[in-house]
């Protein structure tokens, strides 16, 4: 790789783009010896494997000494077997069952296809999957083979496993031994907080039947993988042996580090950013990768940039004369059907694929063989993804490539300029709060449709389950009566309309706004849930699906319909808008520890936001062409948010400077939202923020950040209990970057619904040099 990197350097293209190579060292296995049934050992050696690797070994004991197991190793180090070879030997030797549970359809395709060839040695055992996508006749079937081992995702195992717990599975789940929770990282959030209601379900029947089953949970490498994986099975944190040393072999894999260059004087778009698109820059690399003959993958953040260079590469390659490679690259995303999705998957193994454009649904353990080289266009967000997407790169023992391409965006430039930051800070914590009120009454009530809730569940749900189970009862959702066993809780036949098992975990508690087109080939184009349609689809809103533009023109919240047009027009549309907040109650106060004047707040919030208008952008410049006002109702939320109150005498110092201390605070608070993700596992959306220079209950200025999720999901008591990292992070982006005036490598965001107006760079830097570094000069403002 050194000499391609050499040869780069070279390219016509290259302005020392490279800011940054480091090389982690190849690395030689280390194995340990593991007792198994002749078969399967015999299975194994027909693949190659003699032995297997001591974190291997040491999972598959754990298990078999009956202890759950949390397995937090980096890609393609064979985490799988941890679980096969314990599956196979408890259904050989007692017909236990194994439940394995992945987060992607495509991912059980894979897994259910190695799983099922290791227990193709033993006549007595079956495997299946159990998804939504297969049809009824499928699922009967499967049924009917009572299986050793089933496969399913989150969605299924809510719908269509637990609410036949009783009678249809009830023989599986009677004899269930091994619970598998794949991927658990993914789990994180609302859809982390459901899957992990959906497991206290599970674990109630089970004890009703008479099962106790072990929990495996394989796992990225994050920063509590003990204690996630606890929170989402619902088991006790001191229950889960943790396996994390990776002891597989690796080749040598040299990182790159790749800064787009600045535009010429006079050659950046108005309104647009600094540094030239990294797309592009990813495109050539990929392009000269793939021509000297390195299988490559790119990883980009949406399927319509994956479609659209993955033609670009494709037609350069033709360009240069590589037709015969050009017919092989192709892009990669959940959008695409089942079976075109196992078609480049197998293509990539055999190597039959020169190279791919993909999103992250490739970034899981789908066995697509070990590639030459990994492009990261733009930096995925988090350092769990980062790694699990490099994972990718590597054929044995042969080097391989790993090149991030950063963006203009604040975490982007923030990880181009820190690399160490990346390989020697503590991976982000996953989160999770099954203990969220909202979903709790959802799931109490789904569990009372697979038999009667008794007082003894509050030890699946929590000290909140008997005032959740009062309100159904009043609410005519359940009904109460004294048994044998004692008094019990009964779906009223009567009860909600709406069936808890109607819709998937990602959705079901949201309000949804069907989304129709006017004279098109398809009438539904698909559902928004109903803050993203206040967004994306007002009256006005130029929506994008599947390279089609189509404008909206009009929004029908009575129905939940907002109805569409096809339109040629490809300018772009953002909203504007007005928020605030209200402080229902702290829980929690302490003092920064940087700064004991300054105050911290963990507390229950209402959130009021209301869309007032829109610009229209050109999409190649960003320049506003046009304003338009609008009048859509206020949307509340009400969750949890910590805030930061100023003490007055570093507020009179701030507004005694020259600038806008208004303009000071709104910086920071892009700031903030953009380096959370450094300290905590999420996505930015997942995160909002509100600040203001008076706010009426606090009476200083008020810095906010809040869970996007109604009851909130633990993200903003996990910056609370990491502000000083935050603030930390925050000082750094703004010091490295050389704008004065503030760029979307710092304080703009996309997102702004102020039209990132006011901003001041400046303020911003001195106050968070004041609040992460007290020991500096508050007036020392020079970033």
């Amino acid at each position: 790789m050194n000499e391609f990197v050499e040869w780069v350097q070279n390219r016509e293209y290259y302005r020392d783009q490279i800011q940054f190579q480091r090389e982690i060292p190849a690395r030689r296995p280390i194995t340990r010896s593991c007792e198994m049934e002749r078969r399967l050992a015999d299975l194994l050696a027909n693949r190659g494997i003699d032995g297997l690797y001591a974190h291997q070994t040491d999972a598959i004991e754990a298990v078999r000494n009956g202890q759950n197991v949390v397995l937090a190793t980096p890609t393609a180090s064979g985490k799988s077997l941890a679980y096969t070879i314990p599956a196979i030997e408890r259904a050989h030797k007692y017909d236990g069952r194994t439940l394995y549970i992945g987060p992607q359809v495509a991912l059980i395709n894979d897994q259910e296809t190695t799983l099922s060839d290791f227990a193709a040695p033993f006549d007595d055992l079956s495997v299946t999957q159990y998804t939504g996508s297969l049809s009824s006749d499928e699922r009967q079937q499967a049924r009917d083979e009572d299986p050793s081992i089933v496969l399913t995702t989150p969605d299924m195992l809510h719908c269509g496993l637990l609410s036949h717990a009783g009678d249809l599975w009830r023989a599986f789940f009677e004899s269930l031994e091994l619970v598998v929770v794949d991927e658990v990282h993914e789990y994180r959030g609302v859809f982390g907080s459901h899957v992990g209601l959906v497991c206290r379900r599970l674990a109630r029947i089970c004890d009703r039947l008479g099962a106790d089953p072990q929990f495996v949970c394989c796992s990225a490498t994050i920063g509590n993988p003990r204690e996630h994986a606890a929170t989402i099975a619902g088991q006790p944190t001191d229950s889960f042996e943790l396996v994390d040393e990776d002891t597989s072999e690796t080749g040598p894999t040299h990182w790159l580090f790749w800064q787009p260059p600045e535009y010429d004087e006079g050659d950046a778009p108005a309104g647009g950013g600094q540094r030239r698109s990294n797309h592009g820059e990813t495109m050539r690399l990929f392009v000269d990768l793939v021509m000297q003959g390195y299988q490559t993958v790119a990883f980009t953040r949406a399927r319509q940039t994956a479609e659209r260079y993955a033609t670009i590469s494709s037609d350069t390659l033709a360009e240069r004369g590589r037709a015969d490679i050009a017919q092989s690259v192709t892009a990669y995303h959940a959008g695409l059907r089942d079976d075109r999705r196992a078609t480049i998957e197998t293509a990539l193994h055999s190597g039959d694929c020169a190279g791919v454009w993909s999103t992250s649904a490739l970034e899981l353990g789908v066995d697509i063989g070990s590639l030459d080289a990994v492009l990261l266009d733009g930096y995925p967000g988090t350092q769990m993804a980062t790694f699990q997407r490099a994972g990718r790169a590597g054929r044995g023992t042969d080097p391989s490539l790993v090149a991030l391409v950063a963006s203009e965006d604040q975490l982007d430039q923030y990880v181009i300029k820190h690399p160490n930051e990346l390989f020697e800070q503590t991976p982000e914590r996953a989160v999770a709060n099954p203990s969220n009120s909202h979903l709790l009454k959802l799931h109490t009530h789904a569990a009372a449709m697979e038999g009667p809730l008794r007082t003894a569940d509050e030890a699946y749900f929590g000290s909140t389950f008997p005032d959740i189970v009062s309100t159904l009862t009043n609410d005519g959702e359940l009904t109460r009566r004294q048994t044998d066993q004692g008094l019990e809780w009964r779906r009223t036949a009567s009860g909600r309309t709406v069936n808890p098992y109607e819709q998937g975990l990602r959705t079901i508690t949201e309000r949804m706004v069907t989304l129709r087109v006017r004279g098109g080939a398809t009438d539904e184009l698909g559902k928004l849930p109903l803050n993203a349609a206040l967004r994306d689809v007002h009256p006005g809103a130029i929506y994008h699906h599947q390279g089609q533009n189509y404008e909206v023109q009009s929004l029908d919240l009575d129905r939940d319909v907002a109805w569409l047009a096809e339109t040629d027009s490809d300018h772009q549309t953002r909203v504007q808008y007005e928020e605030s907040m209200t402080i229902e109650e702290d829980s929690a106060t302490k003092p920064l520890a940087t700064r004991d004047d300054v105050t911290v707040h963990f507390a229950d919030v209402t959130r009021r936001k209301q869309v007032t208008g829109f610009q229209r952008r050109d999409h190649r410049t960003g320049e506003i062409m046009t304003e338009e006002a609008l009048k859509l109702p206020e949307t509340t939320l009400s969750t949890r948010a910590l805030y930061v109150t100023l003490p007055p005498g570093l507020e009179s110092l701030m507004q005694t400077m020259s600038g806008s201390f208004e303009g000071g605070l709104h910086a920071v608070q892009h700031a903030l939202v953009a380096t959370f993700p450094l300290v905590i596992l999420c996505d930015r959306r997942d995160v909002g923020s509100v600040s203001t220079a008076e706010h009426p209950q606090t009476e200083t200025s008020a810095l906010f950040m809040y869970d996007s999720y109604r009851g909130g999901v633990g993200l903003a008591r996990n910056g609370y209990d990491h502000i000083e990292g935050l603030f930390q992070h925050t000082w750094e982006l703004l010091a490295d970057c050389g704008c004065s005036d503030g760029c979307p490598a710092c304080i703009q965001s996309p997102h702004c619904g102020r039209a990132n107006e006011p901003l001041d760079k400046r303020l911003a830097a001195t106050l968070t040099m004041a609040l992460a570094d007290p020991s500096r000069q508050a007036a020392d403002s020079t970033p």
